[in-house]
């Protein structure tokens, strides 16, 4: 018989045996026996089972990773993917370049296969994380394991193709890489590690380590017993927070740890070469949008937040499956807390993609709301009649009933938040899907400081992925356009109210962006926060707490200059106010699109992409 039919012959009756394994609780004194398994989504499942059905279904859990272990032996041209076995002709598995040759029972690589695999990284730039991850790797620290975690397309697996390349051959000849699959389990991944230090490897590279089930719960096996041997073990993998549980648990104070979801304008600026503000507003958060070259539909269809259907996708796999998978492994499916009776009636990912949706529709009804109640829509309305470009002079607006556009936009966002609370979510689960996904790096929060006494600590959330929000608000903005209130305005004046929204939207994207990469960049040596008052606002003060002295920032999303955006920064009764709290102020600017300039009168305007390449 061939070696496929043996394979189809296996893949068959491994298909028709149990998945999963037979556990043990005790209960009021009282045993009992549960059936684990997942399923190809990945989700978890529990069924009690009698004494008889546990021991029946040992017997063929055991019979399935005999078999499955029989498959592999069957020749290194099989490939093994998420648990299905597949035929590809000579890849993946290579002589070593030393003299023994390695039937790891996992998915393997070294020597010349690896050599291939790493090739696909050449030519590609360093996340600036790189630096951390040589230093693990050539330092002389033990005991200790480098943990590469992150949100999908954020270049974790180019991380490993890169330290490959740099590697001297007497290093990389001592490197194995380990794919591992949810086929996988830590006993399996113990016996690869005791071959590979009996094989004089060095250096262990595990990719998608998460994916294993009990890989939370064990994972100090790789401290507590390979790293301290002497190996360099760096894991990775998307599910992030499963990262996160092990640091806090098996892995605390025994992991370097190397974050790879943030990517600030600076970074993705030099990776992609892509160095407009307003392109890192729509499409910034992942590394996909370097195959975007505008007006190529093909290449379009790579970015990771093109409309709200891919930026769905995305949060359906990157950020839903990542929290479910992360705690249907962690302590055995224990850890759900508020979040259990969601995941048993299937509800878990649209409550959490609901919640990120909700977050991003709330900001931008606050942009609209602001952007309409205020007269900024009529100095727009000023602005285009008087627009430099012929095509984009108009005065459309001015024929526009803003009264009437507020109480309609009014009117459909009340309709959308009575939509949107059809199914309340309790504040606790709330409270602990935001704790996950801050947890996951997806965001974060900046003070709001007020003039007034007993206000009490404000916060704002913002994702550090920006492409995604802006999808959102964007999908909401056009929806809001094709509402039935407006059907009477014409296609062109539908299309100047959003673009006004969306322009407003990209305005206090920009604030958010430079609050977050300036507090990132400071670190706890400076404050960096938004100061409000009973009117008006400072959109970013800088407090340095050792010279008690500050510096003052607008930021407008805007190449223009104009006399208007020092209201703020020159209002005596709010510098007489700042100088009380937060000492002498430094310096004040306007940080914009337009070219840096001091001008004549002191005032100083900074070029906004300068300032964050230099962050």
């Amino acid at each position: 018989m061939s070696s496929y039919n043996d394979s189809f012959e296996l893949n068959k009756k491994i298909s028709e045996l149990p998945r999963g394994y037979v556990t043990q609780k005790k209960i009021n004194e009282k045993i009992y026996n549960y059936h684990q398994w997942k399923d190809d989504n990945g989700k978890m499942h529990y069924d009690s089972v009698s004494e008889e059905d546990a021991a029946i279904l040992r017997k063929q859990v055991e019979l399935r990773k005999e078999l499955q272990k029989n498959l592999r032996s069957l020749g290194k041209t099989e490939k093994r993917h998420e648990g299905r076995y597949l035929m590809e002709a000579g890849v993946a598995y290579g002589k070593p370049e030393f003299s023994n040759d390695f039937d790891f029972e996992v998915n393997a690589m070294y020597g010349s296969s690896l050599r291939n695999m790493a090739d696909a990284a050449k030519g590609l730039k360093k996340r600036d994380c790189y630096g951390i991850l040589e230093k693990y790797i050539y330092g002389k620290q033990s005991d200790k394991v480098c943990l590469i975690y992150g949100l999908r397309r954020t270049g974790k697996t180019t991380l490993l193709r890169q330290l490959f390349l740099g590697m001297k051959d007497a290093d990389f000849t001592k490197s194995l890489y380990i794919k591992a699959t949810t086929a996988d389990t830590m006993v399996e991944m113990n016996k690869a590690m005791k071959l590979a230090v009996k094989g004089g490897f060095k250096y262990l590279f595990i990719d998608e380590v998460t994916l294993i089930s009990d890989f939370i719960d064990s994972a100090s096996l790789f401290s507590d017993v390979y790293a301290a041997q002497g190996l360099k073990i760096i894991l990775s993998g998307t599910d992030s927070l499963g990262f996160y549980f092990a640091s806090n648990e098996e892995l605390y104070d025994r992991a370097v740890m190397v974050h790879t979801t943030y990517i600030p304008y600076r970074e993705h600026a030099r990776l992609l070469g892509i160095t407009s503000i307003d392109d890192y507003i729509r499409y910034g958060g992942t590394l996909k949008a370097g195959e975007l070259r505008f007006g190529d539909d093909e290449d379009f269809e790579e970015a990771s937040f093109r409309d709200d259907e891919s930026t769905r996708r995305y949060i359906d796999t990157a950020i839903c499956k990542n929290i479910q998978h992360s705690l249907a492994c962690y302590e055995e499916g224990t850890h759900f807390r508020n979040l259990k009776r969601l995941y048993d009636a299937h509800e878990l990912t649209n409550v959490i993609n609901r919640i990120i949706q909700d977050m991003n529709h709330d900001f931008t009804k606050e942009v609209i709301l602001k952007e309409f109640v205020s007269r900024d829509f009529r100095s727009s309305a000023q602005m285009l009649r008087s627009a430099r470009e012929p095509e984009k002079r108009t005065d459309a607006l001015d024929e526009i009933d803003t009264s009437d556009v507020i109480k309609k936009l009014k009117g459909i966002l009340d309709i959308k938040e009575n939509e949107e609370l059809s199914e309340i979510i309790s504040e606790a689960v709330l409270t602990e899907i935001k704790e996950y996904l801050k947890a996951l790096d997806l965001i974060e929060y900046i003070k709001i400081e007020s003039n007034a006494a007993g206000t009490g600590d404000l916060w704002r959330t913002i994702f550090t992925q920006p492409g995604m929000r802006y999808c959102q608000a964007q999908a909401l903005v056009y929806l809001i356009m094709r509402n039935e209130e407006f059907k009477a305005l014409s296609e062109r004046e539908k299309l100047l109210i959003s673009s006004k929204i969306l322009e407003d939207v990209r305005g206090i994207m920009l604030e958010d962006i430079v609050l977050l990469e300036t507090q990132k960049a400071l670190g706890k040596n400076k404050r960096v926060f938004k100061l409000q008052f009973d009117v008006g606002e400072i959109d970013m003060v800088i407090y340095d707490q050792e010279t008690d002295s500050c510096e003052l920032y607008e930021i407008k999303h805007s190449s223009e200059r104009a006399d208007n955006q020092w209201k703020h920064l020159m209002d005596e009764k709010k510098l007489d106010h700042v100088r009380t709290i937060y000492g002498m102020i430094e310096k004040r600017c306007v940080l914009y699109s337009g070219e840096t300039e001091v001008l004549s009168d002191g005032r100083e305007y900074r070029n906004v992409e300068e300032y964050l390449s230099e962050m």
